[in-house]
């Protein structure tokens, strides 16, 4: 404004269109400096592309707060855990079998029970005092824990496919475990004494050692078994072994295996309380329970 102040001082008193010409000649040069103002400002803004995200963004406008985002970048994956165990081959041995006494022939052939001895192909097993027999108890727990350590992923391989057959003998036994190249083999049994007050559950496993897998892996899944039935609550053996744990030389499945074997005597099936359980499906399923979390533990 200072120019059109010194345009207008050189003639006090302008003409009209002397004073026009001042008055534009004023505004041009005001223009031209970019310095306009008018009573309304023009809604002219500029309108940038955000270079990250392609999102419209307005230069120094207040920045509009977003909500928080309700996934956590550190949420688990969705993918299912994986079970240690899982992929391991377990071979379990349902001691004797449902025709084992029809065919006394069959099972009282001889064969090799390592060690240079021979013993028979198999025994009927025993019972309870009320007829419940030991081959139906070993089959019965034993598909219960067949059923649980599958559905941790673990191969499971039986010695025997139902309670209706044969043997196989004790020999053949330990070769299917050997065969399975199985991480672990565990004969399940009960007892039968008629010792006065004889009850509770024994590990039995080959000692001495005939090879390296009969030592320290068979002793570890002994003595995990062990404390995996003791945790559940059975009481050890008052008659055989001690503290659990037997360590024996005359059986030909455990002498025979050339994978780490243990045999489980679930209880004395002549002992009237430990009948009540083991012939119980609650029974069965602690004894079951218990076998197998061993089993889980021993693989892991």
């Amino acid at each position: 404004m200072l120019l059109l102040s010194r345009l207008v001082s050189l003639d006090v008193t302008p003409s009209p269109r002397r004073a026009c010409l001042a008055l534009a000649a004023a505004l041009v040069f005001l223009a031209a400096c970019g310095t306009v103002e008018t009573g309304t400002p023009t809604a002219v803004t500029k309108v940038q592309m955000s270079a990250s995200a392609g999102v419209p963004t307005v230069p120094n406008a207040a920045p509009v707060p977003t909500a928080p985002s309700s996934v956590s970048s550190t949420a688990p994956s969705s993918s299912a855990a994986v079970v240690p165990a899982a992929g391991k081959v377990v071979v379990l041995d349902p001691g004797h079998n449902g025709g084992n006494a029809a065919n006394p022939a069959e099972i009282n052939k001889k064969v090799p029970a390592g060690r240079g001895q021979t013993k028979a192909c198999n025994t009927t097993g025993t019972s309870t005092n009320a007829g419940y027999t030991e081959h139906e108890f070993t089959w019965d727990v034993s598909v219960r824990v067949r059923e649980l350590l599958s559905a941790k992923g673990i191969k499971v391989v039986m010695t025997r496919d139902n309670d209706t057959g044969v043997g196989p003998c004790v020999d053949r036994r330990a070769a299917i475990g050997n065969q399975a190249n199985a991480d672990a083999v565990v004969s399940i049994h009960a007892d039968g004494s008629n010792s006065p007050g004889a009850h509770g559950f024994h590990i039995a496993y080959s000692a001495p050692p005939l090879n390296a897998a009969q030592g320290e892996p068979a002793k570890r899944l002994a003595t995990t078994l062990r404390d995996g039935l003791r945790s559940a609550g059975f009481a050890t053996s008052t008659y055989i072994g001690s503290a659990g744990l037997s360590p024996r030389d005359d059986l030909g499945g455990m002498n025979l295996s050339e994978r780490p074997a243990a045999l489980v005597e679930c209880g004395n099936m002549r002992n009237a309380d430990e009948a009540a359980v083991l012939s119980s499906p609650s029974g069965r399923q602690r004894y079951a329970d218990a076998i197998a979390a061993a089993i889980l533990k021993y693989l892991t």
